[in-house]
């Protein structure tokens, strides 16, 4: 009896937290480092580099000029002989025409293509901000199985333990061990095996789902210290669950997703700008010269100069420049409402998770302050009173994997949490002062609730 006594005694110093029982690896994978891989190997922010430039070199382009074309002529021929010498108004002419397009239409595509651009940076933040909530979303889902099945191996040797040496008191018929007490311990043992066995699982999974972002180094044994992020800026829980639309709109109207779309509203806009200018005519100035040869007196004949002015007349506007200025309104009310709904999703999530956060705060709390200690008790008296053949075996076998289930539902919780934070950093995302300067222009946001 002693001997389970004491056994029992070393199984309650072994169900300390998952971070305690660690030790440190001399190789693993941080959350930060996990992240900086992420948003290091993340193609999408080279390619967004690229469109920025694409558009920048097509703002260029669209505020040239077009090109000048050039005519070669040989007019005027008698078709009786093709004589060049019948005629006085036979000549070779050689022309150059340049057009210039409707009022401002060149500057306005510039500054279109322009504010294309401008949205690149604030694109790129949001997707580093996105990229680093879901690295760290899924660094911490590997971190909780990888932490439960560290918790549940250092106990599982010691209930191995346990069930021999209950099977060796039941055959001795020693104690109070009963054949269903034996049983039951087996029964908990397999129980065991079975949650590693899905634990495994699930850290594989999360390894797989992390190695699409970081590569190989999603295998290597990652860092047994659950970290401890702050949250980007000061959230107030209790003021956002009591806040109105407005004051949720103040937290997130400079989320970089937001501020893009604000550009983008901005290029759209200009595109009806561009439209309407499709009512202004577009000119054209033409320049010709004519060399004439010979008269058949061999006398010689003047060179003829010729130059003159084009434009077209916008007048049947019904199906044309009408319908291309309301196709552009259109277009910039839809990218509205785009906004207007981004808004409300932010909003509302950012509301969700940080009730989310609140809960999750009481349910850590309960449990280290009281469920945990609780649990530590009720299993110390378990064991004391199996001691003092006043208890059962059966109770305090249950008592000890209630504790380890209290302690591997505490690491979830924590986990949880972190992963909740890393939500809510993404969502309270707003570019830098640093990286305001790589845009070639931000919209200035309106301190006023926008509909």
């Amino acid at each position: 009896m002693r001997v389970l006594v004491i056994m029992l005694s070393v199984m309650s110093l072994g169900l300390g937290s998952a971070t305690a029982l660690a030790q440190p690896v001399s190789e693993s994978l941080t959350l930060e480092e996990a992240v900086a891989l992420a948003v290091e190997a993340d193609p999408w922010l080279a390619g967004s580099k690229h469109t920025q430039q694409a558009l920048n070199d097509e703002a260029t382009a669209a505020a040239s000029l077009p090109d000048p074309r050039v005519s070669l002529m040989a007019g005027n021929f008698p078709v009786d002989s093709f004589d060049i010498n019948q005629e006085a108004m036979t000549q070779l002419s050689v022309g150059v025409t340049q057009m210039f397009p409707r009022g401002d239409s060149l500057a306005l595509a510039k500054r279109q293509k322009q504010q294309l651009a401008g949205q690149q940076p604030l694109l790129r933040i949001d997707r580093r901000a996105k990229v680093e909530a879901t690295a760290s979303q899924l660094w911490l889902e590997a971190y909780r199985a990888q932490e439960s099945i560290r918790l549940i191996e250092r106990n599982r040797g010691l209930f191995e333990q346990l069930v021999e040496s209950a099977e060796a008191h039941y055959s001795s018929g020693l104690g109070q061990v009963r054949q269903q007490d034996v049983i039951r311990a087996q029964l908990e043992l397999t129980r065991l095996d079975d949650r590693l066995t899905t634990l495994k699982q699930q850290k594989e999974a999360a390894q797989r789902r992390l190695s699409e972002w970081i590569g190989a180094a999603a295998r290597v044994p990652l860092a047994p210290i659950l970290p401890t992020p702050s949250l980007a800026r000061p959230l107030t829980i209790p003021t956002i669950e009591a806040a109105d639309e407005h004051a949720h709109y103040q937290l997130i109207r400079h989320h970089p997703a937001l501020m893009a779309l604000e550009q983008r509203i901005d290029a759209t806009q200009t595109g009806v700008d561009l439209a309407e200018q499709k009512y202004k005519p577009e000119w054209g100035l033409t320049a010709q010269y004519g060399s004439r040869a010979r008269d058949p007196m061999g006398r010689e004949r003047s060179d003829l100069f010729s130059i003159g002015v084009t434009f077209d007349l916008p007048i049947f506007t019904g199906n044309r420049q009408d319908r291309e200025v309301s196709a552009a309104v259109n277009r910039a009310e839809a990218i509205k409402t785009e906004r207007h709904l981004l808004r409300r999703q932010l909003m509302a999530e950012l509301e969700t998770a940080s009730v989310q956060l609140t809960r999750l705060d009481e349910r850590l709390a309960l449990y280290t302050e009281q469920l945990l200690p609780q649990m530590a008790d009720q299993a110390e008296a378990s064991l004391a009173a199996y001691g003092n053949d006043s208890g059962d075996f059966a109770e305090a076998v249950r008592a000890r994997i209630a504790e380890l289930n209290a302690k591997v539902e505490a690491l979830v919780i924590a986990v949880e949490r972190q992963k909740i934070m890393a939500q809510i950093n993404y969502l309270l995302a707003e570019p830098s002062s640093d990286d305001a300067g790589q845009s070639n222009r931000f919209r200035k946001v309106n301190n006023e609730y926008i509909n």
